[in-house]
């Protein structure tokens, strides 16, 4: 395991540090053209169900840009497993789409390698202004000072839903609204075959949202104010061994959790196998599998004690899609426009209601479509207490490193091995010494 997890850090590393030299995606002048006037390639990650779930909500969305414009524009939904070495080959290679989704917790990463367009007021102006978005996903989209590298698309904040059925059967009358609540709730949920929590343990990106909120409800960051790695600090130790506990000491999630990667938790809670579960917006995925809106709750992510806010009472990062251009595009003004009609308010309804995500754009968030129960807790979680990714170059190496981490802490739990202080800060520790050094 450990060879394969430093291979895998090692390949973003070169593939960052070889981005960052071709400076513009390969483009020898590292500005786009106009040269293909009738054409768009769009990567859209994949964030219904599945992706044949993804496709029925974009095409029609896309086939009415191409009646607008005459613009075709080819989709390829690409799995999360596979979207940021996808990118990041393309920053290399220079062979990749015209626009494409990133996640906002990237943003600042790829933002380093050149290759994706700069969206500066000029650029911005273009498709309606800065002033349309939202200031909690524009904090989400590069490095503080820089123009943007990409703009909000989708925006989503963690929440907690529980199976109101499986609370009632066990006398549970309201969600935990702190982790004790949590875990005694989750205990006696765990029985008969059902759990009380599940997670994704094999997913490092999912591992490594959780860290920096259990990190941060310890008073951590995993980065230092000038920009280095912070991995191995007590609060940043208690906050991912609190997080592997729950399935290592507290015992609520199932040990196979260890393995899931990829929308398997849903699944669990969509077919009433675990009783909670902690999600980025994950209301159009339950119903595309089944499970009615009467069925679950959602409530805030708890904290240690008291209310949701901002310090160690922060309870999400502010989650999100955004949206971006390869720089050496050869459809610079096509691709504009597309990124124009993606944020529109008429299409920000559409498609951020298909996906239960939250509009980053102004005028469709205050649409009555996002006024629901579940929306609410989402909207106040977004401007309250959720926390921006670090906007660091080594944001993405951060994920690889630390989420792969804490997969192999989950790993250990689910074997039954010692999850200790010791053996958390160890694997930090070799974590942050796969971090490039500057």
């Amino acid at each position: 395991m450990r060879s394969i997890r430093a291979a895998a850090v090692g390949a973003v590393t070169l593939s960052l540090a070889l981005a960052a030299s071709a400076c513009g995606g390969g483009s020898p002048t590292g500005g786009g053209s106009d040269d293909s006037p009738k054409t768009l390639t769009y990567w859209a990650s994949n964030q219904g169900a599945s992706i044949e779930v993804d496709k029925k909500v974009l095409q029609p969305e896309l086939d009415k840009f191409e009646k607008q414009t005459g613009i075709e524009v080819k989709l390829e939904v690409v799995p999360w497993s596979d979207l940021l070495n996808r990118i990041l080959t393309a920053t290399t290679s220079g062979q990749g789409p015209d626009v494409l989704n990133i996640g906002n917790t990237w943003s600042a990463s790829l933002q380093a390698t050149g290759a994706l367009l700069p969206w500066d007021a000029e650029n911005l102006d273009k498709i309606g202004g800065r002033d349309r978005f939202v200031d909690s996903a524009l904090g989400s989209t590069g490095a503080e000072g820089r123009d943007p590298a990409a703009v909000p698309l989708y925006s989503m904040a963690y929440a907690l839903y529980y199976n109101k059925k499986l609370f009632a059967d066990a006398g549970i009358e309201k969600p935990p609204a702190t982790w004790d609540e949590l875990i005694a709730d989750g205990k006696k949920l765990s029985k008969g075959g059902k759990w009380g929590l599940g997670t994704e343990g094999s997913n490092p990106s999912e591992n490594i949202h959780h860290a920096v909120v259990f990190a941060k409800q310890h008073g951590a960051d995993f980065f230092t104010a000038d920009g280095k790695p912070d991995f191995t600090s007590d609060g940043a130790v208690a906050g991912v061994k609190q997080f592997v506990d729950l399935m290592a000491k507290d015992k609520i999630i199932a040990p196979g959790n260890a393995e899931y990667a990829q929308n398997q938790s849903v699944s669990d809670f969509a077919k009433g196998r675990t009783a909670m579960l902690l999600w980025q917006s994950a209301s159009a995925n339950l119903k595309s599998q089944g499970m009615s809106e009467d069925a679950y709750g959602v409530a805030p992510v708890p904290v240690g004690s008291g209310s949701p806010g901002s310090g160690t009472s922060v309870n999400s990062m502010v989650m999100g899609i955004n949206l971006a251009v390869f720089k050496n595009t050869d459809n610079l003004d096509g691709a504009t426009k597309f990124v124009k009609f993606m944020t529109s308010d008429a299409e920000q309804k559409i498609l951020n209601e298909a996906y239960s995500s939250i509009p980053p754009v102004k005028g469709a968030q205050s649409d009555q479509a996002f006024n629901t129960p579940a929306n609410a807790v989402l909207k106040d979680t977004l401007a309250k207490s959720a926390v921006a990714a670090p906007q660091v170059a080594d944001e993405s190496q951060f994920e690889t490193a630390v989420g792969t981490a804490i997969k192999g802490l989950f790993a250990d739990a689910a074997a039954g091995r010692p999850v200790t202080e010791d053996s958390v800060k160890a694997a930090l520790e070799k974590a942050q010494q796969q971090m490039p050094t500057k």
